[in-house]
Parts: structure tokens; sequence; C-alpha cells
């Protein structure tokens, strides 16, 4: 078999075998392949901790799904709240929770600017809303609730 040779020209003349470098290109793409087939080994051993996971979405007085409600969730017999998170764009938001037999409120607050005639927000006419849900966990599954927010 025939090696192609190429000549570059620059204050020495060398000459670059290509085959080798095609050989050595093909041999690390089989590398990167062979270890991402295999796995991460510490990720294959580290097993998930089992949860259950409240997904909500937050509607508004116009049941519209509301943007940027922030939703705080805590066991009843606590004041201050253990997660906190935003709803997204379209007025979503899920936690992850331990599973097994337990009881949650679901709070949401956010503010609300209705729609003129015009189809713009009236920004002087803005509200603070309030809602609250209770959600019961019985083990590892999803629970889809709704927070309806109201003055």
């Amino acid at each position: 078999m025939k090696m192609k040779t190429r000549k570059t020209r620059t204050r020495k003349t060398r000459t670059v075998i290509t085959k080798r470098r095609l050989i050595r290109s093909v041999a690390a793409c089989l590398a990167m392949l062979s270890l991402c087939a295999l796995g991460h080994p510490a990720a294959a051993d580290k097993k998930e901790k089992p949860y259950a996971l409240i997904f909500g979405t937050a509607y508004g007085p116009d049941d519209r799904p509301l943007y940027g409600v922030k939703i705080t969730i805590h066991p009843p017999d606590k004041k201050h709240p253990s997660w906190e998170l935003m709803s997204d764009h379209r007025g979503e938001f899920a936690q992850r929770v331990p599973p097994g037999p337990s009881d949650y409120v679901v709070h949401g607050t956010g503010e609300y600017a209705p729609a003129g005639p015009d189809g713009k927000l009236q920004l002087s006419k803005k509200k603070r809303l309030t809602g609250e849900t209770k959600v019961h966990v019985e083990s590892q599954e999803r629970l889809d609730i709704s927070v309806h927010l109201t003055e």
C-alpha cells in the first residue's frame, strides 16, 4: 500500500504523512465513543433517592396562568418555607419532596395587572394576589395541583 505524502514549504522542507493523522483521529474518535457508551462509572454506582413530585400551575383571577408567582412549600406545622420557587412563563412550577405519607401547604403570591380594552396592561390598577392549597403525598408519586390567586 502506498502512503500519501505531502511536502510543505516552511523554513525547512518537511514531509507530512497524512495517513497517520487519519489513523490518529479515527482512534481518538473511537476512544471517545467507547467512553460515552460506558458512561461515567461514579454515576452508575450512585443511586437516586426516591422522591415525590409536586407539579402545579398558578392561575390569576381571570383563570389564565400567571408568570413570576412566588411559590412557597412547607409542612403545615412549620411557619417558614422549606422550598421557594417561581412559576415560569406558562405559570408552571415543580418541586421534588420526600416520599411518604405527609402533608404540604403550597402558598403563592404575585402581582396582577388587568388588560384594558385596547389589550395593554393597566399598570396603575396592579393588584397583589395570594392563594393557597394543601397537598397530601402518599408515596413516590406525581401530584398535579393548581393554585388560584385572588385578592
